[in-house]
């Protein structure tokens, strides 16, 4: 009994410095976001990694997933004659949790990664410790770009997702079941609202800072050489996917009531 009370404490207290840590980086963060000189050059180019360079993947899936949520819901639909509420289905799913929770999952998994690495390996070979001996703040160099990339970049890719299942449904909805088209766009704009759009890039914006900040967080203080590199990358891919994951339900909860 002691032995179990034992473990949990352990993991209790682990759990706390792991939070404590990663919410003093934030701070951090925040507090060199507005200092001068900016590091635009570099927001630039985490905007190019993180975002730009995720499209080609966040496309697929999501004309894929949109095309596959059709083709389910217009299965089930038909029993009960409402085969022309797919488009609607298909755009609220999509707006509201889809399209920012799956592009949130496939950045996690590629540019959060990348970032671990990078900074993980910096850290390792005392890169980053050369620039506090240079008195470049490593923070503001390193991760207050790829903070602001992911705030920015994850709500234009959910955009982008929203759109492009909207449009996989329609392939399938129109072109395979041969249902009317009018009637496909005019029951997704009948029923779909501004504020479906926007809470669901509000939620694709945090889940991008949350991204960024953990994938920073594994590999800004990352130990143990090589093989502690690849446990950062991959804590940083599992916890900002366990985290999109949980936030989602309390996030839906509290902008979709």
């Amino acid at each position: 009994m002691l032995r179990i009370v034992e473990l949990i404490g352990r993991a209790v207290i682990r759990f706390s410095e792991e939070l404590g840590r990663v919410l003093i980086l934030l701070f951090l963060a925040l507090k060199q976001l507005f200092r001068l000189p900016f590091e635009v050059r570099n927001t630039f180019k985490q905007m190019l990694e993180i975002g730009v360079r995720s499209l080609p993947v966040v496309l697929i899936t999501a004309i894929f997933t949109g095309m596959v949520f059709a083709l389910q819901t217009f299965t089930g639909f038909k029993r009960f004659g409402a085969e022309a509420l797919v488009g609607t289905v298909v755009a609220l799913s999509m707006t509201r949790e889809l399209g920012p929770v799956l592009t949130g999952l496939i950045v996690a998994g590629r540019a959060g990664a990348a970032m671990a690495a990078e900074l993980g390996t910096m850290r390792v070979t005392e890169q980053i410790d050369a620039l506090d001996t240079l008195a470049t703040n490593p923070i503001k160099y390193l991760v207050v770009p790829r903070f602001v990339a992911g705030i920015v970049m994850l709500p234009a890719l959910a955009a982008v997702a929203d759109l492009t299942g909207i449009l996989g449904g329609y392939f399938v909805t129109v072109g395979l079941f041969e249902t009317s088209s009018i009637a496909y766009w005019k029951r997704t704009w009948d029923y779909l609202e501004v504020s479906d759009i926007l809470n669901g890039l509000i939620k694709a914006g945090f889940f991008g800072a949350s991204i960024s900040l953990i994938s920073c967080y594994k590999g800004f203080y990352t130990r143990g050489g090589a093989e502690g590199v690849g446990k950062a990358t991959t804590g940083a891919v599992v916890l900002s996917s366990m985290t999109i994951l949980i936030s989602d339900y309390f996030l839906s909860s509290w902008l979709f009531k």
